[in-house]
């Protein structure tokens, strides 16, 4: 029997395989290549008639012609093999090599195949795959994040500095200089930090360092220089728009160190290796001292020896409990020290933490009091500029990136809007606007605004060193940035609002007579020259301040709250953002009440009238540089439509208010510069009389406003007291928006338009009429002393004709305004700021 399919014996054909026939398909091993010893026989063996008849097949098969594999076919059952047969009959084929019977049986029963000839794998094998897939990608993510970070961080750990206290201290501190719009130096800002000394452990108390370990990092005393809970709780909180961040104390020193504030991960990969080996190398006394040596607490003072001086005016060790808390809770807002309800807030933060930490017990906490920081000192230097703009540009750098705490640091080079020839025309008005005032409670303001840029051109607050009462020097306060009841002034906001709701226009009537009655309000003018008819236009109303139009207009059309944002469309800022408030009650519509406008946000918002109703963001700062003339800051130069989507309804709305401004000037016997169309609105706030005043007082007024501009400058000028005071001009009169805010701003308009070509404001369609001019422009001005802006105060009992300001009968009590700020009919204007007002006279 010829068992060997490839060589039988000579002269015989080689029986068929026994084996299951081969599916057809392509070749089982490739052309030419076979084992070795295949086919070769190995000993003799029977022949021809010693084969069983089975196993006589005739002549073997020929090999069909390659084809797509399919499934294989059944094997046929064979009897089992005889005992006579391989190796007991002597035909075992001992050349065969086994290694190919895995080989073959893989072919034989294979994987079956899609139609892309990809096999298709059984459950278990896709098992193992997907889990040999699954290890190799743990792996990689191991490497990727656990052993190449590892290594990379050892060798961070090892090419990285600790700066020392001493040398940090060297870099802080340095001059920032200022420079005017036309690039000539305004004057430097010398950090005043006072006696600057690096401090040992022993000489810091331990009250100071558990106050800030407990406000700052609760766990310092257990990190490694990093907190993973404090990073992932930071992290969280930036996905979900929450507070607070994750650096500990080790962390800041080296960011403060480091003078870098990148949100890169490049720098708080080194920060987190410097962080860790600080913690390695040195002692935790030593870090929270290194920490309180080099940190900025505010008022120009790095370092706690040089706060302690400049908040208490006391050496650090003498510090007390509260004193620390305050200095504690300061360091994440600096630049707002000087605001007090940002200080209370921070104290009470930081003595809630330390009673959280068990550093003192809620018992001593409630026996502690804020501790009042001294006044700051201050000197009037040649050469060091102007506080108030200096504290201005601050904060705006601060919003943009160039925070305090590195404003000392980068040896910058800030470049104002501020023009020189402006801010020396707003001085002048002002001195002259103010010669031979003798009431000594008289405050002023002037601020210009560009309406092309929104950049501030001139910034007068007030003198900026007042004398205390030792006779020391004091920094005055900025009364440019002071709030205050706007009055009239806040009537071209009524009518912004008025015609964005459609509901008419400046030829709109209104019953513009005295004593109106609203609910149980009644309405007084300020006078006959503020009265008009029953049937009286807008824009005769705003010429003339008639009160009763624009009371009417608020409470009866547009509602209170389309009135506040008519004023932050134009550019108001309202806290939290700024510090102006607009209280959403009918008192708005005469700028009484709780309505607060700064001369700042004054001046903003009328530059939106002027600029043709575009609104650009109002600034100091045109760009900063750093020591190596490197761009730091730019100020963005974008516009907006205020009042409407669309720019050209935007511009309608703005022309219109321009329109009725117009006559506003020669009715307040003001004039404009020649050659230079301008308007304006006047505002007077009265005074809410006491009892125990002099009779005078009963017809003083407390704010005074003159608010204009011309297409190229918008001005706002504030003449009045701190709070509610009876203000008297010269030879004890009464003083209104027209007698001394009126000239400072006619007096600075004419300086600053002086030698420029002429302009005129573009016409623009009337809303509610033709496109002619309908303002009177040529009224009757007021005799002396009946001031047509004075605003009466809603009262609520009527009052004989004749009595138009509502002078005998003052409200009884100075009660607040309504809380609704809807169509309050109840709404009288209650007090202003500092005391209240019966309202606006202006």
């Amino acid at each position: 029997m010829n068992d060997d399919p490839h060589g039988g014996w000579p002269g015989q054909d080689p029986d068929p395989a026994r084996r299951p026939q081969r599916p057809a398909g392509p070749p089982r091993r490739p052309a030419g290549g076979q084992p070795p010893g295949y086919g070769q026989r190995q000993g003799p063996g029977p022949q021809g008639s010693g084969q069983a008849p089975w196993q006589r097949q005739g002549p073997p098969q020929q090999q069909p012609p390659p084809r797509r594999p399919q499934r294989p076919p059944v094997a046929p059952q064979h009897e089992p093999d005889l005992i006579t047969h391989h190796e007991h009959n002597g035909t075992t084929d001992r050349g065969y090599d086994d290694r190919y019977d895995d080989q073959y049986e893989d072919e034989q029963h294979g994987p079956e195949t899609d139609e892309n000839g990809k096999p298709i794998l059984t459950p278990a094998q896709r098992k193992k795959r997907r889990w040999r897939r699954i290890r190799r990608v743990l792996l990689a993510l191991f490497c990727l994040f656990v052993v190449i970070p590892a290594i990379a961080f050892v060798i961070t750990y090892f090419a990285v500095d600790v700066p020392s206290p001493q040398s940090v201290a060297a870099t802080q501190g340095q001059a920032v200089t200022y420079y005017y719009a036309d690039n000539t130096e305004m004057g430097k800002d010398v950090p005043k930090g006072g006696n600057r000394q690096i401090l040992t452990p022993e000489q810091i108390p331990d009250i100071v360092k558990k106050a800030v370990i407990a406000t700052e990092d609760a766990s310092f005393e257990t990190n490694s220089g990093f907190d993973v809970g404090g990073i992932l709780r930071a992290v969280y909180n930036q996905v979900t728009a929450g507070k607070g961040g994750g650096s500990t104390i080790s962390q800041q020193y080296i960011k403060v160190a480091s003078g870098d504030d990148e949100s890169s991960l490049a720098r708080k990969w080194t920060e987190l290796a410097k962080s860790f080996k600080m913690n390695q190398t040195y002692e935790k006394k030593d870090i929270i001292s290194a920490y309180l040596n080099i940190i900025y607490f505010g008022r120009g003072a790095y370092g706690i020896e040089s706060a302690a001086q400049s908040f208490f005016g006391k050496p650090a060790g003498e510090l007390n409990a509260s004193e620390a808390a305050l200095l504690a809770g300061l360091i994440q807002q600096p630049g707002r020290s000087e605001n007090p309800k940002v200080a209370n807030e921070r104290w009470t933060v930081a003595l809630n933490r330390m009673v959280e930490n068990k550093f003192i017990s809620a018992a001593d906490r409630a026996n502690l009091q804020f501790p009042t920081p001294i006044p700051q000192a201050d000197k009037q230097q040649a050469g060091v500029v102007n506080p108030f703009i200096r504290d201005k540009v601050k904060e705006e750098l601060a919003a943009n990136g160039i925070t305090d705490d590195v404003y000392y640091k980068g040896g910058y080079k800030v470049y104002t809007t501020i023009d020189p020839k402006a801010q020396a025309a707003a001085e002048q008005a002002v001195a002259e606007g103010m010669k031979g005032q003798t009431d000594e409670n008289l405050l002023n303001a002037l601020v210009a605004v560009d309406p092309k840029t929104g950049g501030v051109k001139a910034y007068y607050g007030g003198p900026s060193i007042v004398k205390g009462p030792n006779g020391q020097d004091l920094r005055g306060r900025d009364w440019a940035n002071t709030p205050q009841n706007p009055g009239s002034s806040m009537k071209p906001f009524d009518l912004t609002a008025y015609m964005q709701l459609g509901k008419g226009g400046i030829n709109s009537t209104f019953d513009g007579s005295n004593n109106r009655q609203f609910g149980k309000q009644t309405i007084r003018n300020a006078g006959p020259g503020s009265s008009c008819s029953a049937q009286c236009t807008v824009s005769e109303a705003m010429q003339r301040s008639a009160n009763t139009v624009f009371y009417d207009m608020v409470v009866n059309q547009t509602k209170p709250g389309p009135v506040a944002q008519a004023a932050k469309d134009a550019g108001v800022k309202p806290a939290p953002d700024g510090v102006s408030e607009l209280f959403a009650d009918n008192n708005i519509a005469l700028g009484g009440g709780k309505t607060v406008v700064s001369p700042e946000d004054m001046a903003a918002a009328y530059a939106t009238f002027a600029g043709d109703g575009q609104r650009r963001a109002k600034h100091f700062v045109a760009k900063v540089t750093n020591s190596q003339d490197e761009a730091a800051y730019s100020a963005p130069e974008e516009a907006k439509p205020a009042f409407a989507d669309d720019s050209d309804k935007s511009k309608q709305i703005a022309g219109n208010v321009t329109e009725s401004l117009k006559g506003v000037i020669p009715f307040s016997k003001l004039k404009c510069p020649n050659g230079h169309e301008c308007a304006g609105k006047t505002g007077t706030q009265q005074h809410t009389y006491r009892a125990g005043e002099p009779a005078s007082a009963k017809d003083a007024n407390s704010q005074t406003w003159m608010v204009g501009y011309t297409p190229s400058i918008s001005a706002a000028v504030w003449v009045g007291g701190d709070g509610d005071k009876a203000l008297k001009g010269k030879n004890g009169k009464s003083i209104f928006g027209s007698t001394i805010a009126g000239p400072i701003w006619e007096k600075f308009i004419s300086l600053y338009t002086k030698g420029k070509p002429g302009e005129r404001f573009d016409k623009v369609k009337i809303i509610g009429g033709d496109d002619s001019n309908t303002v009177p422009s040529t009224q009757t001005p007021p005799e002396d002393g009946d001031d047509p802006d004075q605003t009466g105060t809603p009262s609520s009992t009527p009052s004989s004709p004749s009595s138009s300001r509502n002078e005998e009968n003052p409200p009884s009590s100075s009660k607040n305004p309504p809380s609704s700020s809807e169509n309050n009919e109840e709404g009288g204007n209650g007090p202003g700021r500092g005391g209240g007002g019966r309202g606006d006279n202006g």
